[in-house]
């Protein structure tokens, strides 16, 4: 069995022989996974439907407890979710009865209080104009656009300075052009913090444009079945996919995920 090891120094994610089988249902979500991922990366794992990407996921953020195998964090076997790690899923899930800004307060009010959660007010604010909410502090997410709504999802996350963000196809319901700036406010966010990046994602462009190293998922069960490393100029933009290199790396990808699967 091959070990896809990333480049780089101070490993931060260590997945070793993971597999994972459903119980009850005797379904084989995931089989054989190894791979690092180091410190101040950006990766993507995308595949089929179904192929375990969600699962693994779930597993680093400590939310599933793999069936055979390891995943680790530092040397630290992950058995319930990190302190260091925000994560992020595809919907919002903002609160509705919370305003914005009490939303992007909300993990400090839960961790520590309401009294400490008023003392990262100043903070909350500075994050949601950072990402172009200033006059919606107030509002209420029923007030907000989708994409409006993903950006305050992004500063809840960020609200608690995670090291390390574990993103599940998080602007997978927005529409392309508000996907595309939020892509890239992601990598602005990412690179300022200097933050270990690791998206699941069924867009091959999207996947290219953002990540330092992708991993190719086969079908259910799911197993690493290529490695493409993207070498293009940082920090990206929309002018990265006019790149001579970008569209053969999609065609990699598109390959990759290919072979004996049909991927659309």
């Amino acid at each position: 069995m091959t070990s896809l090891t990333a480049t780089g120094t101070d490993i931060r994610y260590e997945i070793t022989d993971v597999s994972h089988t459903f119980p009850g249902m005797e379904v084989q979500a995931l089989k054989d996974i190894n791979l690092s991922i180091p410190q101040g990366s950006f990766t993507s794992f995308i595949g089929p439907s179904g192929c375990g990407k969600s699962t693994l996921l779930n597993a680093m953020a400590g939310l599933l407890s793999p069936s055979h195998g390891d995943v680790s964090l530092n040397g630290r076997t992950v058995v319930e979710p990190p302190d260091e790690v925000g994560i992020m899923f595809q919907k919002a899930t903002l609160l509705p009865w919370r305003t914005t800004l009490d939303n992007v307060l909300l993990p400090i009010e839960l961790r520590d209080g309401p009294k400490v959660a008023a003392t990262f007010r100043d903070k909350a604010i500075s994050l949601l104009d950072t990402v172009g909410l200033a006059g919606f502090h107030g509002a209420y997410p029923q007030e907000l656009s989708g994409g409006m709504a993903q950006r305050a999802a992004i500063c809840r996350m960020l609200i608690t300075e995670p090291e390390i963000l574990l993103l599940d196809e998080p602007f997978g319901a927005l529409d392309e052009l508000t996907r595309e700036r939020m892509d890239l406010e992601l990598q602005r966010i990412a690179a300022a913090r200097n933050a270990t990046v690791v998206l699941v994602t069924h867009s091959i462009p999207e996947a290219v444009l953002l990540s330092d190293r992708i991993f190719a998922m086969t079908a259910r069960p799911g197993r690493i079945s290529e490695v493409i490393d993207i070498d293009l100029p940082r920090p990206r933009s929309m002018d990265t996919l006019n790149h001579p290199s970008f569209g053969n790396y999609v065609a990699k990808v598109r390959d990759a995920l290919n072979k004996g699967h049909d991927y659309v």
